[in-house]
């Protein structure tokens, strides 16, 4: 399925957001923003850089802003969804279509275009020392191609994987995620990288 009907398709998804979603759509069209389809959903950029996305989740919907930490927030309403995770995205969540003030998504949104325009972004952190968790790092240790594999990997990569295995806090958990990654690694392919080329 090409992007534009993957788009589409979407939208024309049942739902009990699919007004919202549509109300926040068409308002997104009369911007100058363009409208792609990453990361399995919708994504407005100006000029090639990402400015928000639109979304839906089980109990809201919403707006995010990719730098949203830069924005005023004159009405409190961005959120940070993974505190200590996310540096500069944003939410805005709607719990119903009656919940969304145009006016005011419209202030938020100018303002977000404004920033992207001006190159306004946060600098990445630099990345602190890697640690490998001790089942990941013992598989490693017990084949030597595999590990071979992994340093061979950009040392983000490595970092994804190592933060995906020290996540899980049941054991069960590790040993499925273990189970599921070291054929990515022996394949040189990053934890992330099917969603990066969507």
């Amino acid at each position: 399925m090409e992007k534009q009907e993957r788009l589409e398709a979407y939208f024309q998804k049942e739902g009990p957001f699919q007004e919202g979603l549509a109300t926040l759509r068409n308002f997104l069209h009369q911007t100058e923003l363009q409208e792609y389809f990453k990361w399995s959903g919708p994504v407005y950029a100006l000029d090639g850089v990402n400015v928000l996305g639109l979304m839906a989740f089980k109990n809201h919907f919403g707006l995010w802003f990719f730098n949203g930490v830069f924005l005023a927030d004159p009405l409190g309403v961005l959120s940070n969804a993974q505190e200590g995770k996310t540096q500069a995205m944003r939410h805005w969540r709607f719990r119903s279509v009656s919940e969304v003030d145009l006016a005011q998504v419209s202030a938020y949104v100018e303002e977000a275009i404004t920033l992207a325009r001006k190159g306004v972004k946060l600098a990445p952190a630099p990345p602190g020392k890697l640690v490998v968790p001790d089942l990941l790092q013992s598989a490693l240790v017990a084949e030597p191609e595999l590990r071979a594999q992994f340093e061979a990997l950009a040392p983000y990569k490595q970092r994804d994987y190592a933060e995906y295995i020290s996540a899980a806090k049941q054991v069960r958990t590790l040993e499925r995620r273990l189970v599921k990654i070291l054929p990515m690694i022996r394949e040189g392919i990053g934890l992330n990288d099917p969603y990066r080329n969507r």
